[in-house]
């Protein structure tokens, strides 16, 4: 199913994984989800990506997030790759496994399907690579958002959680959050609720930024 759009429902593949068959809405439950891919297994930047994951995973848990990452590679690979990942962050842990399970994609049919092909970055035998894909999948198993980077950029995890903060608080209060926002920071009333609504609603006060055209469009509030 290519050009995957928001709000479209997110397909209910099955794959083989490193935790074992998964069936993606049955494996989420009513959690969000992130899926993220990598170009390949034994890889520089994605061993840094999937330590970086993974040392966030509590983060991610305490969000009611579940990670799965992505990789073309077999699941012999992954496994072996995966110790690799561990010892890059901690040579010392004791861990056996990662937090998460990664999908083995060796035929590129949900790397196909889901449009996560880089066709500028290819294997020794000149086939495509997948790009680093991210889909945040809602609790109604539908797109919320989706972020697409070359293979030659690695993603900042960081950034991942602070969407993740986003639209988990706008999905439950009318709000909009700023460019740059941090949760805690205040947020925006949407341009298209009226001023009474506003003023009603939000009980920390509603605060409009006077611009050069005279419009009260730019409008905030204390997160809810």
């Amino acid at each position: 199913m290519p050009g995957l759009l928001l709000g479209d429902v997110f397909p209910n593949f099955e794959a083989e994984a490193t935790t074992g068959k998964l069936k993606l809405h049955e494996f989420l439950e009513d959690s969000w989800g992130v899926l993220f891919s990598h170009p390949r297994d034994y890889t520089p930047v994605c061993t840094t990506e999937l330590g970086r994951a993974a040392r966030l995973a509590s983060e991610f848990s305490k969000r009611n997030v579940k990670m799965i990452a992505l990789s073309i590679d077999c699941l012999e690979d992954h496994h072996g790759w995966t110790k690799d990942i561990l010892a890059y962050n901690c040579e010392e842990s004791d861990c056996c496994a990662l937090p998460f399970p990664i999908i083995a994609d060796s035929k590129r049919e949900l790397a196909v399907a889901l449009g996560m092909l880089d066709p500028d970055e290819k294997d020794k035998d000149g086939m495509p690579l997948t790009a680093r894909c991210v889909f945040i999948i809602g609790p109604d198993k539908r797109l919320k958002l989706s972020l697409l980077y070359p293979a030659t950029t690695g993603r900042n995890f960081d950034e991942i959680l602070r969407v993740v903060d986003s639209l988990q608080l706008t999905a439950g209060k009318r709000v909009a959050t700023p460019a740059d926002w941090q949760p805690g920071d205040c947020v925006m009333v949407p341009p298209n609720m009226p001023e009474e609504e506003a003023a009603s609603l939000f009980s920390g006060g509603v605060y409009t930024k006077d611009l050069p055209s005279g419009k009260k469009y730019l409008r905030y509030t204390p997160q809810p």
